[in-house]
């Protein structure tokens, strides 16, 4: 894969406008600000090519296993008709994107959650992706980095999208287990069976400001305890302070620490380039 024909190809310089302030924008001038917006430093939501093309270095991103799709496991009704939107909305196959790239000129295996597919949700072909990459990163001795937003499991594949959560985390455990690094970064939102799995096993967990990171919703815990939750229960600053984060990190210099993380635990007999710290 071509990182910047993909990326010239999904991301027309087309107006859009933030969310929060209504001020509109051509997509390139949010692309250069890391897709932040200029006028209230608003975090919009951020495609996985752009992400990837933001984060990783120029031409070093190989994508792996793309043109795997997903099917319709238990016949659910309209769910096909539902991947195709979801592949029109995205201009994905699927709603995670894997390969191997470098940041800051130190190698990794890299996966990076799309919100525009199906919110990111995490069927088979997710968990499939992410489990084959931690396999390839174990191999090769890489360290992974894994970008998560995702709504929960998805609902249309029943308890084969349940069944991602446990062969990713054992994927995970085995990448460890070699001695191999793995860092979370957690961006708005990250929710349900994603939280409850890959999301949260990194040895490093890196969270975007003001993420929504949770289980269930704070609406069906408030019903379910009885309880008035404490405001910004689910956000990052809140879960930074009750330790479930390790630190929480501008989208600006998310390839700058990554990269000097990685030099932190890069192998030994690795070689070093003078301008990669």
């Amino acid at each position: 894969m071509e990182i910047k024909k993909i990326f010239n190809f999904l991301n027309k310089d087309e107006d859009i406008t933030c969310p929060k302030c209504s001020k509109t924008y051509k997509h390139s001038v949010f692309f250069n600000n890391s897709m932040i917006c200029p006028e209230c430093n608003a975090y919009l939501r951020m495609g996985a090519m752009e992400r990837i093309a933001i984060v990783t270095d120029n031409d070093s991103f190989v994508e792996c296993d793309g043109d795997v799709k997903s099917q319709n496991p238990i016949d659910f009704p309209d769910y096909d008709e539902k991947i195709k939107k979801a592949v029109k909305d995205s201009g994905l196959k699927e709603g995670v994107v894997c390969g191997t790239a470098t940041i800051n000129g130190f190698p990794c295996a890299i996966f990076v959650m799309e919100s525009k597919f199906m919110m990111g949700s995490m069927g088979t072909v997710v968990g499939e992706k992410i489990t084959r990459l931690f396999e390839k990163a174990a191999k090769e001795h890489l360290p992974v980095v894994g970008f998560t937003t995702s709504g929960g499991a998805r609902m249309q594949e029943g308890i084969f999208s349940l069944m991602q959560m446990a062969k990713v985390s054992g994927a995970a455990k085995k990448h460890s287990d070699g001695g191999n690094l793995y860092i979370t970064v957690i961006t708005d939102p990250t929710t349900g069976g994603v939280t409850a799995s890959f999301a949260m096993q990194g040895d490093i967990i890196i969270s975007e400001p003001k993420a929504l990171i949770g289980f269930a919703g704070a609406r069906v815990i408030e019903q379910t305890t009885g309880k008035k939750l404490p405001e910004g229960f689910q956000r990052a600053e809140f879960l930074l302070e009750h330790g479930f984060v390790d630190m929480i990190l501008p989208r600006k210099d998310q390839k700058h620490v990554i990269g000097q993380i990685l030099y932190m635990h890069r192998k030994h007999d690795m070689a070093v380039e003078t301008d990669a710290v």
